[in-house]
């Protein structure tokens, strides 16, 4: 379908560079917290967790109750979107978001404390899932809080480069959950058997402290100010978004099909798949091939974000898409070859261009697609619902494939890949442009 390129706003000179800059920050450190949770639980399920918590269920067992813990906590993202999402299109972005990073971080934390199921039997494994799932929760609105936030706060003209700033911190907090484990895993001859793996955990109280206090400094959104200025604030913007948005939902759902789930491919499925294979200190290299890949990202998710802002967001993330499931066969043939280098060049091309291909207009283009009074509810369903579909199950399905397939289970583990991508790729095609669209608008693009 042609889609028609919307003229950019012009009131770039309104925006307040305090607060952009303010805004900016608190965004991006609660996003290198929630990246850096999630970072270091995913690779606590490939290397840690299963001797520790499910040592009943034995190798294979507690590799797949692991995974589905993992999962676990996107099971209950679309829950904390709903919740946290509701309450910041009636309260306010900047309370939630406050909320959100204390929530997330604290389970975190306190995953650092928890006995293991030689010390505590069953309750182990019972409080490890509790604790994701708080951890869950408060991930659900915390990106979604992220992206509006500072979509409501950027210049109109360079919105797609603002709003990707934010996800730089998602590179950062990868860096650090990866490069703490890349330490510890050097220098430890068996983690799981030292009490060093509490270590990533517990950091975790440091990165909320700096969240809460950048935060704390920050004013509410131009955009809810307004709303509450002119008595437009909505009671109920689920129930809003149910009646009026469910179709930007599902493009919503459907962009990220290939963008999240092949982030959770390259950053967890690669690391389990080739510690199944033929190589010296598996672990060692697939967290160095994160380091790599998010220090390449940081600089391209950017990169990406400000393109959007010149060429428009779907015409990217369609190329992104392709980009992404021409690579998908290749990369994990490459995986297979034992060579170290390979493993490193497929997790940068695919996290750090294909993933930030997609992510980086996707900053702009969520919030875009909705409504001021409904925006946080809106842009946090679609994220939370696709995260569950695409990345909380890729180390279910990808376990699964490795498990019926045996060593051939390169190829499925591509297709598997691919499948996301063409979703994705279609989905650009029913998805209305969005540049320069007015952000202050009560309508849906």
């Amino acid at each position: 379908m042609t889609q028609r390129k919307q003229r950019p706003e012009t009131q770039d000179a309104v925006v307040d560079p305090q607060q952009l800059k303010r805004a900016t920050l608190a965004a991006s450190v609660g996003s290198a917290l929630e990246y850096y949770d999630f970072y270091i639980y995913g690779l606590a399920t490939a290397l840690i967790f299963s001797p520790l918590f499910f040592s009943p269920l034995g190798m294979a067992g507690g590799v797949l109750a692991s995974a589905a813990t993992y999962a676990v906590g996107f099971a209950a993202r679309p829950f904390g979107g709903i919740i946290f999402g509701a309450l910041g299109d009636r309260f306010g972005r900047k309370s939630i978001l406050l909320v959100t990073v204390a929530l997330m971080g604290s389970a975190s934390f306190l995953i650092g404390v928890l006995p293991t199921y030689a010390t505590a039997g069953v309750l182990a494994p019972v409080l490890l899932v509790a604790l994701r799932i708080l951890q869950g929760l408060g991930a659900g609105a915390e990106q979604a809080g992220a992206t509006v936030l500072i979509s409501e706060f950027a210049p109109p003209s360079r919105r797609g480069f603002f709003a990707s700033l934010p996800f730089v911190g998602i590179q950062i907090g990868t860096l650090l959950g990866a490069g703490t484990f890349a330490v510890l895993a050097a220098n430890v001859d068996n983690l799981a058997e030292s009490w060093l793996w509490r270590v990533p955990f517990l950091a975790s109280a440091l990165l909320i402290a700096v969240a809460i206090y950048i935060r704390l400094r920050l004013q509410e959104s131009p955009a809810f100010t307004k709303m509450e200025e002119n008595k437009t604030v909505v009671k109920n913007p689920a129930a809003r978004v149910w009646r009026n948005s469910r179709g930007n939902v599902l493009k919503g759902i459907g962009l990220r099909m290939a963008e999240n789930g092949n982030s959770s491919i390259y950053n967890v499925l690669v690391l389990i798949f080739i510690t199944g294979l033929d190589y010296d200190d598996a672990a060692s290299i697939g967290t160095t091939g994160a380091l790599i890949a998010a220090t390449v990202a940081i600089f391209t998710v950017v990169l990406f974000g400000r393109l959007s802002d010149r060429i428009g967001r779907v015409t990217l993330y369609r190329w992104g898409a392709a980009f992404q499931g021409i690579i998908a066969l290749p990369a994990f043939y490459l995986l297979t070859l034992g060579e170290p280098v390979l493993v490193w060049l497929v997790m940068a091309v695919g996290i750090g261009i294909g993933v930030q291909s997609m992510l980086g207009p996707q900053c702009a283009l969520l919030p875009e697609l909705f409504g001021t009074a409904h925006r946080y509810t809106g842009v946090a369903l679609a994220r939370e619902f696709s995260a569950v579909l695409a990345g909380g199950i890729a180390p279910l399905i990808g376990g699964a494939l490795l498990a019926v397939f045996s060593d051939g289970a390169w190829w499925a583990l591509g297709l598997y890949s691919l499948v996301l991508c063409l979703i994705t790729f279609a989905t650009t095609f029913v998805t209305p442009e969005t540049m320069g669209r007015d952000i202050l608008s009560s309508e849906d693009a």
